[in-house]
Protein backbone atom coordinates (compact mmCIF):
# COMPACT_ATOMS: atom_id res chain seq x y z
CA UNK A 1 0.00 0.00 0.00
CA UNK A 2 1.38 3.41 -0.96
CA UNK A 3 1.75 6.02 1.77
CA UNK A 4 -0.97 8.61 1.89
CA UNK A 5 -0.57 12.25 1.01
CA UNK A 6 -3.04 14.27 3.00
CA UNK A 7 -4.36 17.64 1.99
CA UNK A 8 -6.18 20.39 3.80
CA UNK A 9 -7.32 23.59 2.16
CA UNK A 10 -5.78 22.27 -1.06
CA UNK A 11 -2.19 22.20 0.26
CA UNK A 12 -0.16 19.04 0.67
CA UNK A 13 0.73 18.37 4.30
CA UNK A 14 4.51 18.20 4.91
CA UNK A 15 5.57 19.10 1.38
CA UNK A 16 9.22 18.35 2.24
CA UNK A 17 9.29 14.62 3.15
CA UNK A 18 12.38 15.09 5.34
CA UNK A 19 10.41 17.48 7.57
CA UNK A 20 7.58 15.02 8.06
CA UNK A 21 6.84 13.86 11.59
CA UNK A 22 3.90 11.54 12.11
CA UNK A 23 1.10 13.01 14.19
CA UNK A 24 0.43 11.70 17.67
CA UNK A 25 -2.96 10.60 16.44
CA UNK A 26 -4.52 9.96 13.04
CA UNK A 27 -8.18 8.96 13.10
CA UNK A 28 -10.03 7.89 9.98
CA UNK A 29 -13.70 8.66 9.44
CA UNK A 30 -15.33 6.44 6.83
CA UNK A 31 -18.41 7.55 4.95
CA UNK A 32 -21.36 5.16 5.22
CA UNK A 33 -22.48 2.56 2.73
CA UNK A 34 -25.66 3.29 0.81
CA UNK A 35 -28.26 1.02 2.40
CA UNK A 36 -30.75 1.80 -0.36
CA UNK A 37 -28.47 0.04 -2.86
CA UNK A 38 -29.34 -3.49 -4.02
CA UNK A 39 -27.19 -5.26 -1.43
CA UNK A 40 -28.50 -3.08 1.37
CA UNK A 41 -32.04 -3.95 0.38
CA UNK A 42 -31.12 -7.64 0.38
CA UNK A 43 -30.00 -7.33 4.00
CA UNK A 44 -33.13 -5.42 4.96
CA UNK A 45 -35.38 -8.04 3.35
CA UNK A 46 -36.59 -10.17 6.24
CA UNK A 47 -36.99 -13.17 3.94
CA UNK A 48 -33.41 -13.19 2.59
CA UNK A 49 -31.81 -16.56 3.22
CA UNK A 50 -28.06 -15.98 2.79
CA UNK A 51 -25.85 -16.37 5.86
CA UNK A 52 -25.23 -12.68 6.66
CA UNK A 53 -28.94 -11.84 6.35
CA UNK A 54 -29.83 -14.68 8.71
CA UNK A 55 -27.11 -13.66 11.17
CA UNK A 56 -28.15 -9.99 11.27
CA UNK A 57 -31.68 -11.14 12.13
CA UNK A 58 -30.50 -13.58 14.82
CA UNK A 59 -27.65 -11.83 16.60
CA UNK A 60 -26.49 -8.90 14.50
CA UNK A 61 -23.25 -8.35 12.62
CA UNK A 62 -20.53 -5.74 12.83
CA UNK A 63 -21.06 -2.42 11.09
CA UNK A 64 -17.81 -2.93 9.16
CA UNK A 65 -18.96 -6.30 7.87
CA UNK A 66 -22.41 -5.01 6.90
CA UNK A 67 -21.13 -1.94 5.07
CA UNK A 68 -18.43 -4.04 3.38
CA UNK A 69 -21.16 -6.35 2.10
CA UNK A 70 -23.39 -3.48 0.97
CA UNK A 71 -20.77 -1.55 -0.97
CA UNK A 72 -18.39 -4.41 -1.59
CA UNK A 73 -14.83 -3.46 -2.47
CA UNK A 74 -15.31 0.27 -1.95
CA UNK A 75 -16.02 0.17 1.77
CA UNK A 76 -13.73 -2.80 2.35
CA UNK A 77 -10.92 -0.81 0.72
CA UNK A 78 -11.58 2.24 2.89
CA UNK A 79 -11.57 0.06 5.99
CA UNK A 80 -8.29 -1.63 5.04
CA UNK A 81 -6.74 1.75 4.20
CA UNK A 82 -7.78 3.17 7.57
CA UNK A 83 -6.47 0.17 9.47
CA UNK A 84 -3.11 0.40 7.68
CA UNK A 85 -2.50 4.12 8.27
CA UNK A 86 -4.34 4.99 11.49
CA UNK A 87 -2.68 5.64 14.79
CA UNK A 88 -4.18 6.73 18.05
CA UNK A 89 -3.29 6.70 21.72
CA UNK A 90 -4.66 3.89 23.85
CA UNK A 91 -8.31 4.30 24.61
CA UNK A 92 -9.06 6.43 21.56
CA UNK A 93 -10.57 5.09 18.36
CA UNK A 94 -8.45 5.01 15.23
CA UNK A 95 -11.29 4.30 12.79
CA UNK A 96 -14.92 5.39 12.99
CA UNK A 97 -17.78 4.92 10.56
CA UNK A 98 -20.27 7.66 9.83
CA UNK A 99 -23.87 6.54 10.04
CA UNK A 100 -27.11 8.10 8.90
CA UNK A 101 -28.61 8.41 12.38
CA UNK A 102 -26.16 7.21 15.01
CA UNK A 103 -23.21 9.51 14.53
CA UNK A 104 -19.74 7.95 14.52
CA UNK A 105 -19.41 4.28 15.44
CA UNK A 106 -16.45 1.89 15.54
CA UNK A 107 -16.60 -0.67 12.71
CA UNK A 108 -16.77 -3.43 15.37
CA UNK A 109 -20.16 -2.17 16.59
CA UNK A 110 -22.77 -4.93 16.37
CA UNK A 111 -25.80 -3.85 14.36
CA UNK A 112 -29.11 -5.71 14.28
CA UNK A 113 -31.62 -5.75 11.45
CA UNK A 114 -33.79 -3.25 13.32
CA UNK A 115 -30.76 -0.97 13.79
CA UNK A 116 -29.95 -1.14 10.08
CA UNK A 117 -33.58 -0.46 9.15
CA UNK A 118 -33.65 2.59 11.43
CA UNK A 119 -30.38 3.93 9.99
CA UNK A 120 -31.55 3.39 6.43
CA UNK A 121 -34.68 5.47 7.06
CA UNK A 122 -32.61 8.63 7.59
CA UNK A 123 -31.12 10.44 4.60
CA UNK A 124 -27.50 11.55 4.56
CA UNK A 125 -28.48 15.19 4.43
CA UNK A 126 -26.79 17.89 6.52
CA UNK A 127 -30.14 19.68 6.66
CA UNK A 128 -31.75 16.71 8.42
CA UNK A 129 -31.24 16.93 12.19
CA UNK A 130 -31.54 13.13 12.54
CA UNK A 131 -28.28 12.85 10.56
CA UNK A 132 -26.48 16.05 11.47
CA UNK A 133 -26.99 16.20 15.25
CA UNK A 134 -25.59 12.74 16.15
CA UNK A 135 -22.68 13.26 13.73
CA UNK A 136 -21.82 16.69 15.14
CA UNK A 137 -22.26 15.44 18.73
CA UNK A 138 -19.79 12.59 18.19
CA UNK A 139 -17.37 14.75 16.20
CA UNK A 140 -17.29 17.36 19.01
CA UNK A 141 -16.71 14.65 21.63
CA UNK A 142 -13.90 13.13 19.55
CA UNK A 143 -12.27 16.52 18.96
CA UNK A 144 -12.17 17.13 22.72
CA UNK A 145 -10.51 13.76 23.42
CA UNK A 146 -7.83 13.83 20.72
CA UNK A 147 -4.36 15.23 21.39
CA UNK A 148 -3.55 18.64 19.91
CA UNK A 149 -2.34 18.32 16.34
CA UNK A 150 -4.25 15.12 15.63
CA UNK A 151 -5.21 14.39 12.07
CA UNK A 152 -8.78 13.47 11.27
CA UNK A 153 -8.90 11.89 7.81
CA UNK A 154 -12.16 11.66 5.90
CA UNK A 155 -12.46 8.71 3.56
CA UNK A 156 -15.56 9.66 1.65
CA UNK A 157 -16.93 12.12 -0.83
CA UNK A 158 -15.59 15.63 -0.65
CA UNK A 159 -17.51 16.65 -3.78
CA UNK A 160 -20.47 17.78 -1.69
CA UNK A 161 -20.87 19.12 1.81
CA UNK A 162 -22.82 16.16 3.17
CA UNK A 163 -19.82 14.89 5.13
CA UNK A 164 -17.36 17.77 5.08
CA UNK A 165 -19.62 20.57 6.34
CA UNK A 166 -20.70 18.94 9.62
CA UNK A 167 -17.17 17.67 10.31
CA UNK A 168 -15.45 21.01 9.68
CA UNK A 169 -17.41 22.52 12.57
CA UNK A 170 -15.58 20.25 15.02
CA UNK A 171 -12.24 19.55 13.37
CA UNK A 172 -11.46 22.67 11.32
CA UNK A 173 -8.02 22.54 9.69
CA UNK A 174 -7.33 19.14 11.30
CA UNK A 175 -9.86 17.57 8.91
CA UNK A 176 -7.89 16.10 6.04
CA UNK A 177 -8.50 13.77 3.12
CA UNK A 178 -6.22 11.72 0.87
CA UNK A 179 -5.02 13.60 -2.19
CA UNK A 180 -6.34 10.74 -4.30
CA UNK A 181 -9.90 11.77 -3.30
CA UNK A 182 -9.57 15.35 -4.58
CA UNK A 183 -11.99 15.93 -7.44
CA UNK A 184 -13.78 12.62 -6.99
CA UNK A 185 -17.38 12.24 -5.92
CA UNK A 186 -16.77 9.02 -4.02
Amino acid sequence: MAPITLVSDGLAAGSDPSDYRPPLSRVFLLSPANTSAIRGQLLLNRTSEFELAQRIRRQGATLGELFSFISSLYFRGKLAYAEAFSRSPAGLPSTLVMTASRGLLPPETVITLDDLAEMSAVPIDPGDARYREPLCRDARALALRLPVGSQIVLLGSIASGKYVDPLLESFGANLLFPQQFVGRGI
